[in-house]
């Protein structure tokens, strides 16, 4: 078994981890979960954080085949076309994404988006297995924070989105529409019946109370044995009211609204309009006395 080589990329404004998996032998390789940079308050773009990374895969000779979504992330903005442009890569998800476009489609009235997945370039199946160079990824569906949600398997390590945290953090939320506590804990306990060796790569760290730094890396192992949310011997009705008793205390994330119509177009804007700006859309709910603000 080829032991693939992980770059991590932590971006401290979204709390996310981006990877970058490369075959040692043949020096190929895949970008993982990507950030494009984003100001919600100015409205301004930029690629600093996916140049980084291609900065890094040029510097170790590094060809880039494939980006690799997890899902389509509630908390920042895909920085999937840009590597696209740059380096002919293929853009993946899950196939599951069409369910998610066919749920926020009428939430922004996007008329423009197709819900066939489309916009991506490969939509993979729960077991699919494909080749970066000569390691081999296993695709395994992992829903539960989305309905769409994916880990990859690439030998010994599993990328695994928002199903799981550190574990001294725990788990991901499930309150997002077409969320299911009840699939994400089997989600979770697919993953923890890995060997117990196996790495996992986090997608996100929030830094749990008494932790001072930054972590992303764990196994299989400390995951049964320490997470705070689904250790072994926690049931499913245990988990299940804990996550929906947690989950209604949390606000949204902060860049929910543009993330979410960015990365269900693969990381694309909505089409410019006849001025030549592209706009995102925030959908207004007037509640009690607001409605006579119409």
């Amino acid at each position: 078994m080829s032991r693939p080589i992980i770059q991590s990329f932590f971006d401290e404004p979204t709390n996310t981890v981006s990877y970058l998996v490369a075959d040692p032998a043949t020096k190929k390789a895949a970008i993982i979960d990507p950030v494009l940079d984003y100001d919600h308050s100015s409205g301004e773009a930029d690629t600093r954080s996916v140049e980084a990374m291609l900065k890094a895969a040029e510097d170790a000779g590094n060809t880039i085949e494939w980006v690799l979504e997890t899902h389509a992330h509630a908390d920042h903005l895909s920085g999937a076309p840009f590597i696209k442009a740059k380096t002919g890569a293929k853009i993946g998800i899950g196939e599951h994404i069409k369910d998610v476009q066919r749920i926020f489609r009428p939430i922004f009235n996007a008329t423009d988006l197709k819900t066939d997945g489309s916009d991506f370039d490969h939509l993979f199946r729960d077991g699919e297995r494909f080749k970066v160079g000569e390691l081999e990824v296993e695709v395994l569906y992992t829903p539960g924070h989305t309905p769409a949600d994916i880990s990859y398997k690439i030998e010994d390590a599993v990328f695994v989105g928002d199903t799981l945290f550190m574990p001294d953090y725990g788990t991901a939320r499930a309150d997002f529409p077409g969320g299911d506590a009840h699939k994400l804990y089997r989600s979770i306990k697919r993953l923890l019946a890995l060997s117990p060796e196996t790495r996992l790569f986090m997608c996100h760290d929030y830094k749990a109370p008494g932790r001072d730094t930054f972590a992303w890396e764990t196994t299989v192992r400390e995951q049964r044995e320490n997470n705070v949310h689904a250790k072994d011997g926690v049931s499913e009705d245990e988990f299940v009211a804990m996550r929906q008793a947690r989950d209604t205390k949390l606000s949204a994330p902060k860049l929910l609204l543009p993330s979410i119509q960015v990365n269900i177009r693969a990381g694309k804007f909505p089409p410019a309009e006849a001025n030549g700006v592209r706009y995102l859309t925030i959908p207004v709910k007037l509640k009690g006395g607001a409605q006579t603000c119409v």
